[in-house]
């Protein structure tokens, strides 16, 4: 007894453990974690995300979205971006005391990077990841998590959470009760990687479950998951935390235990740490029904103190991150970034004629609902952009003459935002009681107000705005006024009211049930006055005003602009509105935040039809969160535009203007069509990404082109022995006018033979191995050598194991996949066999 009370006394978080009764435990193992007096807790949100920048906490600097980051092909750039994402968070951390009270989104427990395989482009939160590509997959996630939690183990910047562990990537639909049947090759091959390199690379302090079962239990109850390959295997030493509510659902859904206290038990005897949730409440009448003892409610709470004292924010610790300034969030070198990555990420996909780069007084008729949309800048899983540039925006800054038309919806059925043609002479007034704050003129009634003010001196809440405008439609039909707004979710008492007058006549008055009222208008195409008044008095995120209009003018409205221009720059894709997380949505082509098609939508369709048929020529641009199937003949030139960021509209003016040379590489197939994909909820990969897949893209993974030329020569790969690092080595050239960026990759093609279709399932075509992105100035030439690991090498057993096999292995180096833009062969010999061990 002695000897357990000096323990105690030299572990303070032993100490502590030891004075709290199971309901003080069971309530700190929840996200929303209490102040506890006591035991000396001010209360702590570990709710926290930083996706593609700080999220949902005010103010931050948005970066391209994560499918955008990975277009980058540039783990050092993701590194810098993880490294702004752990400042701001720190920043605004360190804007008051350390003891204080911590709220949702306040906390330096980062819930990303998003590492699951975007193996289906109709998963509409694809958007969140890194692409198909397992390999590219890891690099990104360890450097993306070496920025975010910096270069001290024992005293972290934040702490970054990979997830969903594993085998989580759509349908969203049934999602908290889905069984995935993967084969262990595909577990292996596929699913497994990135998360191995996640935590034996990238040292990531914690690790996020998934909502599905893997064989018929849930995976946040899964101990060969979790126990077994994670922390055995893998040797991680970090807390797990469940998907949220992924813990009821046990019960709820899967229906793997009876009651609430039975899941408890389960997930915290299958390995999960830390409940987003309240489920974890359960865990008393667990530890009296003796489902679960209470020294596993210690260890996991052992974890989760540890965590809290090496951030600094706990038990008298302190952190050198502290010295962060409050001030230091949306800087002009964070902007930087934000803008280096945007160009980065812009994807040249096939430039015919050399249309591109565009000159300074090119005509422009830019066309299209997504090159106005702030939500198409920020995708989901955001910040507040304080200086957001849209890609109509950016074009009028940089071309001497631009006209714009929204020339359709995105997809039928589906509201867009209203357009500035459609609302002459916008004026804003913000006040408060009957003083007046800030008048000036908006482009459109599309704000982000999640705990963000609107305007300088004005407030966060507690505010009063009124929109003036001329409604100006482009011709007589009926119109479809949506007032939208993301509405606050979670410790809500008090939502926003609105009031919308259009020529006189009183539309709506009153609060926005469930963040959207609708009203139809028929109008005759003559101008009318337009008042929406907005009292934002909670912390209600966003107002926007949208519209659904007759199709026809808006169409004739783009076609007689593209006529008076030069050039044609349609912004056509997706938005954030119709894929993402559990959205309801259900129109032709979506349903709940997934896609049933992925052609571009039919409205969209039309219009780009139209647009051809002027003979004008097409620049098309792509925002999305995922491949949409678009016909190379549909335009001249087509870019990847991603959801950009803040800075995505500079970054698309400087490209097409050509002070910018695209350098982007795709991290996912563009497939032709939905059929020529297995079915969603199959999770199988036969058939799948440019591994498996055995069909003709329009565009494969690694493709992007450059306004200068690459040459390669003198591949030579170097290697003999099965288990040991291969070497290959190959000289670049830039053979072009301009300087450029090129990315070198390195694809292997594993031996053929009678052996090895008996040991995979489904056949490898091919395999990143190692990539490498490099700058070259005209006539520049530089030797770039690349070390392939012997786990890129190797192929999976149908049981899951890794085997390097003897025989003849081809490496293909160039700028992307075999047959795609300039490159060249190499070959290397291997004898022997190696087993590559989990580790």
């Amino acid at each position: 007894m002695i000897w357990l009370l000096l323990a105690q006394a030299a572990d303070p978080i032993a100490a502590t453990i030891a004075g709290m009764t199971i309901d003080q435990k069971a309530a700190q193992l929840q996200s929303s974690a209490p102040a506890d007096a006591s035991a000396g807790l001010p209360a702590y949100d570990w709710w926290n995300e930083g996706l593609h920048g700080l999220a949902r906490n005010g103010p931050a600097t948005v970066f391209p979205q994560a499918i955008g980051l990975a277009a980058t092909w540039d783990p050092d750039l993701l590194a810098r971006v993880g490294d702004v994402v752990a400042t701001e968070a720190r920043a605004k951390f360190n804007a008051r005391p350390a003891g204080a009270d911590r709220r949702l989104y306040e906390g330096l427990t980062i819930w990303s990077p998003n590492v699951n395989i975007f193996r289906d482009p109709r998963w509409g939160r694809g958007q969140e990841t890194y692409g198909e590509d397992p390999y590219l997959t890891g690099r990104l996630a360890v450097a993306f998590i070496g920025g975010l939690q910096g270069p001290d183990p024992r005293h972290p910047k934040v702490i970054a959470t990979p997830k969903h562990f594993a085998v989580h990537s759509g349908p969203e639909a049934g999602r908290d009760g889905f069984d995935a049947d993967p084969s262990p090759h595909d577990l292996e091959a596929t699913f497994f990687p990135a998360f191995r390199m996640a935590v034996t690379e990238g040292k990531a302090r914690s690790l996020m479950c998934a909502y599905n079962a893997v064989h018929g239990t849930p995976v946040c109850a899964l101990p060969s998951l979790l126990i077994d390959r994670l922390r055995r295997d893998w040797g991680f030493a970090g807390f797990t935390v469940s998907d949220c509510d992924a813990v009821a659902n046990i019960a709820l859904f899967h229906h793997y235990r009876p009651d609430a206290a039975g899941a408890a038990a389960a997930a915290l005897t299958g390995g999960t740490d830390l409940n987003c949730g309240s489920s974890y409440a359960a865990l008393p009448e667990a530890v009296a029904r003796g489902l679960v003892g209470e020294a596993a409610v210690d260890a996991a709470l052992t974890k989760l103190l540890t965590a809290r004292r090496d951030l600094g924010i706990a038990f008298g610790a302190a952190s050198p991150w502290s010295r962060i300034a409050p001030s230091d969030v949306a800087t002009p070198a964070h902007h930087a970034v934000a803008l280096e990555a945007a160009r980065k990420a812009i994807v040249l996909l096939q430039n015919a004629h050399r249309l591109l780069p565009l000159k300074p007084a090119t005509r422009l008729a830019v066309i299209g609902a997504d090159a106005d949309d702030l939500g198409v800048l920020e995708g989901n899983y955001h910040g507040t952009a304080t200086a957001p540039v849209t890609p109509l925006d950016g074009l009028t800054a940089r071309f001497a003459q631009v006209r714009y038309a929204q020339g359709s919806v995105l997809a039928e059925g589906a509201p867009v935002v209203m357009p500035r043609t459609a609302l002459r002479d916008l004026t804003a007034t913000y006040s408060i009681g009957d003083r007046t704050l800030l008048t000036r003129n908006e482009p459109r009634i599309d704000r982000n107000l999640a705990r963000a003010a609107p305007a300088p001196g004005v407030p966060t809440t507690g505010w009063r705005a009124r929109w003036t405008a001329q409604f100006t439609p482009p011709g007589p039909g009926r119109y479809r006024l949506v007032i939208d707004q993301a509405q606050c979710w979670k410790d809500c008492t008090v939502h926003d009211r609105a009031t919308l007058r259009l020529g006189g006549r009183l539309l709506h008055d009153g609060p926005l049930p469930k963040g959207r009222v609708e009203m139809d208008v028929e109008s005759d195409g003559t101008p009318q006055p337009l008042i929406l008044d907005l009292d934002h008095r909670s912390e209600d995120e966003s107002i926007r005003l949208l519209w659904l209009p007759p199709a026809e003018p808006l169409l004739a409205e783009a076609v007689a602009a593209a006529k008076a221009a030069d050039v044609v720059v349609l912004v056509a894709g997706l938005s954030p509105d119709l894929e993402g997380e559990a959205l309801p949505v259900q129109v032709p082509g979506f349903v709940g935040g997934d896609r049933t098609d992925i052609a571009l939508p039919a409205p969209q369709r039309r219009l780009a039809a139209a647009l051809r048929a002027t003979g004008k020529p097409v620049v098309l641009v792509l925002a999305s969160g995922s491949a949409v199937a678009v016909d190379p003949a549909d335009a001249d030139a087509i870019l990847a535009l991603w959801y950009p960021g803040e800075a995505g509209g500079t970054a698309l003016a400087d490209t097409l203007a050509g002070a910018s040379n695209p350098s982007g590489r795709l991290p996912v197939t563009l497939y032709r069509a939905t059929s020529d994909l297995p079915a969603f909820v199959d999770y199988g990969m036969k058939e799948r990404t440019y591994r498996y897949f055995t069909g003709t893209p329009f565009w494969g993974f690694g493709h992007g082109l450059s306004y200068t030329r690459f040459a390669y020569d003198r591949a030579a790969a170097r290697g003999g022995i099965a288990g040991a690092p291969v070497t290959v080595r190959v000289r670049v050239a830039d053979r072009g006018a301009r300087a450029g960026d090129e990315v070198v990759q390195a694809y292997v093609v594993p031996p053929a033979g009678d052996a090895r279709p008996a040991l995979t399932d489904p056949v490898l075509q091919r395999q990143l191995a190692a990539f490498a992105r490099i700058t070259l100035a005209p006539d520049e030439a530089r030797d770039v050598t690349l070390t392939l690991d012997p786990r890129m090498l190797a192929s999976v057993d149908r049981d899951g194991t890794r085997r390097v096999l003897p025989g003849r292995y081809r490496i293909w180096i160039g700028g992307g996949q075999p047959g795609d833009g300039a490159g060249q062969w190499s070959e290397v010999t291997l004898t022997g066999a190696a087993v590559v061990l989990p580790r």
